[in-house]
């Protein structure tokens, strides 16, 4: 080890998910299923919103930028972890970890911050449906959308910095199937205390502000939909944030598990990050395009353009 750089480490071995080499090759069917379907599903949602011109409003808006996320936030650790499944010997670089754990961190706080942006428009759109297209005009949604980008590069940039600041001289296997935070940590020779405070700050108390802004927008939307007089203009308006609901449970749960125990890596952690790393991005085209009437409208409309133009 050379004197001055403590960073004896040239590359990482990821350690990979809990028992995979006794079921090495369904988990690569499984995985790559998952993959497939998580690609096909949102390029659907993308090519919808993009070619029906019924959908061209904020609310689809957002959701292309949600499809558009889930389609790269899969494909940071997917692709690595389908390799190393087949691999004898699970190395990433240290740029190649850099890397990941940046662009993971960049598309994980996008999201977050988008969903937030998605919960404030299903206010907008309910609590002042009068004022809804001046409040959520398209210079306004562009700008949110930005904004969202803009942070969640902000986030990745903050945590990667802060990671890969340190020192590596102790062990060189991460006990995960991708660079993340926590198990990079457990690698450092020096104090990790400045980022577990970044971790509780960045990711607790943004992640929880951004939980909190959203239960605020729906606890307002509660109350203008229980002022509803018939109960089918109630069940129709809940019905438009139905989908949203569900994939922020699905989002912001398992992290939260993983996140405020930092210095844990368990079996458990591995099979949380394989949910919202994989499964949730498969999902989320999922729930929208089943609980949404007019996205299921517009792919039989294309579908239908498709077979007359055959």
């Amino acid at each position: 080890m050379e004197k001055g750089n403590y960073t004896s480490v040239k590359e990482f071995i990821l350690l990979g998910l809990p028992h995979a080499e006794e079921m090495t090759i369904p988990l690569f069917i499984l995985i790559l299923l998952i993959y497939v379907c998580t690609i096909l599903g949102n390029l659907l949602i993308l090519v919808t919103i993009k070619m029906d011109t019924r959908l061209h409003s904020p609310m689809y808006f957002f959701l292309f930028n949600l499809s558009f996320l889930d389609i790269w936030f899969s494909s940071v650790t997917v692709p690595k972890t389908l390799a190393n499944l087949l691999a004898v010997r699970k190395a990433i670089s240290i740029p190649g970890c850099i890397m990941q754990l940046y662009f993971f961190h960049f598309f994980g706080g996008t999201e977050c911050f988008l969903y937030t942006v998605m919960a404030y428009d299903r206010y907008a759109a309910i609590c002042h449906p009068l004022r809804y297209t001046k409040i959520m005009s398209k210079r306004v949604c562009l700008q949110m959308a930005a904004a969202t980008w803009l942070t969640g590069s902000i986030h990745g940039t903050i945590h990667t910095t802060l990671t890969f600041r340190l020192p590596f001289c102790k062990s060189n296997l991460i006990e995960h199937f991708f660079c993340d935070i926590p198990p990079v940590l457990k690698l450092a020779c020096s104090s990790t205390s400045i980022n577990e405070f970044v971790i509780l700050v960045n990711n607790g108390i943004v992640a929880s502000t951004c939980f909190l802004l959203i239960l605020v927008s729906y606890g307002h939307i509660v109350l203008a939909i229980l002022k509803i007089s018939t109960a089918e203009g109630r069940r129709r308006t809940f019905s438009t944030c139905a989908s949203h609901i569900t994939v922020v449970i699905l989002f912001f749960g398992p992290p939260v598990v993983i996140y405020w125990r930092p210095h844990s890596v368990h079996s458990a952690d591995g099979a949380f990050a394989v949910f919202y790393t994989m499964v949730t991005p498969m999902l989320n085209p999922i729930i929208y395009t089943l609980r949404n009437k007019e996205v299921k409208s517009s792919i039989r409309k294309l579908r239908g353009r498709r077979d007359l133009g055959g």
